[in-house]
């Protein structure tokens, strides 16, 4: 499809934080394949793949993963940014990059980091995620940070809408290289929010109804649910139940996105440029308002029957319980730490705590339970609910 022309382009970015060497460029990429590929590349994202999504569950193959479910928002995002003729690279590097501040343990974990770094500034996973490709990632030799595009970092740092309130970490990026903070950012970046949702709405309901959280009977409560499933029954009747719950997911998927696709054409109606995105003062790209509704309702139903049940509840505890002690560990005995992180710990607050909050929030499930294991002698209990 042909770019519109309120989409990012790539030959008319912002450019870097660093300037860059051009002289024998790997490849004929734009800018922001370029991204995209070292977003693919870095160490951060391959630890997505042994990070908690939904269930803590180290030894669960089957259900999806911080890596899973970031390669699942961007076939959706691809898919709406090809429809809308905006830039399906860039797209795809802010939904593949959207979870990569994430700690160990999911939300339980970046409690658990909220709570121990209060002293410090506090810890939020979005901005962490930014730090993380923009500063603590280390793979070239003339820069720090994988020195992403301004396009690429701002799509980062509002993809759920402008910044009123930056915190410690995201405050220094943007001194450093200014995001404009308090503005909307590109439609690309605003299609990667959206498919965040529409992909963790279906997909943990499958997860749900493969770990026995949900029920069919459960889905049927909901209005929305229950007239898809219906339709699902009518247009596969011979099929098998688990099949049919499967077609289910597949047919919210598609109705949500066609919902997009439609409500976001009519709102960027007349518009010629991606500044003109920027600049007016709400979100374009999402949800008609009565799909917007039905959204929220199922976000609540998941809440009460999947993400607040009992079960998971005492697992996200437990799994807080291990980050905590880890915090504490670190503070009290530094030494407890990798050499390379040793060396490089500061001797003043925050930046101590800081640093330290960064070799956890790196850590996979599995790394944390192993670190709090050598570190407390015993291994933590009770943390796979599946």
């Amino acid at each position: 499809m042909q770019r519109a022309p309120y989409a990012a382009d790539p030959a008319a970015s912002r450019g870097r934080e660093f300037p860059e060497n051009r002289d024998g460029a790997r490849g004929p990429r734009s800018e922001f394949q370029r991204d995209r590929d070292r977003i693919v590349h870095s160490i951060a994202f391959r630890r997505l793949r042994s990070k908690t999504q939904v269930f803590v569950a180290p030894d669960g193959d089957h259900y999806r993963t911080r890596m899973t479910h970031s390669i699942e928002v961007a076939q959706i995002g691809r898919v709406i940014a090809r429809e809308l003729g905006l830039d399906e690279d860039l797209t795809e590097a802010l939904c593949l990059a959207h979870d990569i501040g994430h700690p160990p343990f999911g939300h339980a974990g970046e409690k658990a980091l909220e709570e121990a770094m209060t002293h410090a500034g506090g810890y939020d996973h979005n901005a962490h995620g930014i730090r993380t490709l923009a500063r603590l990632e280390c793979n070239y030799p003339d820069h720090p940070g994988l020195n992403l595009t301004w396009e690429t970092l701002e799509g980062m740092a509002k993809h759920n809408g402008p910044v009123g309130a930056a915190n410690w970490a995201l405050a220094d990026i943007d001194k450093a290289f200014p995001l404009e903070l308090g503005q909307w950012p590109s439609l690309e970046a605003q299609v990667a929010a959206v498919a965040d949702d529409i992909a963790y709405d279906n997909h943990d309901i499958d997860d749900g109804l493969r770990a026995g959280f949900l029920s069919l009977d459960d889905l049927m409560e909901v209005d929305f649910l229950a007239d898809q499933f219906r339709r699902v029954e009518r247009q596969h009747p011979c099929a098998s139940r688990e099949h049919q719950l499967r077609e289910l997911v597949r047919s919210q998927i598609g109705l949500m996105v066609n919902d997009v696709l439609e409500q976001t054409r009519a709102a960027v109606k007349g518009l010629d440029s991606a500044e003109q995105v920027r600049e007016a003062g709400k979100q374009l790209a999402g949800f008609s308002q009565g799909m917007a509704n039905e959204e929220r309702a199922l976000k609540k139903f998941m809440y009460q029957r999947l993400y607040y049940h009992p079960e998971q509840i005492q697992t996200a505890e437990r799994a807080r319980d291990v980050i905590a002690r880890l915090f504490v560990a670190y503070q009290q005995d530094p030494a407890t730490m990798p050499d390379d992180w040793l060396d490089r710990l500061p001797e003043a607050e925050p930046g101590k705590s800081r640093h330290i909050a960064d070799f956890i929030a790196g850590m996979t499930d599995r790394f944390a339970i192993d670190q709090c294991t050598r570190i407390y002698g015993r291994a933590p209990q009770g943390l796979s609910n599946v």
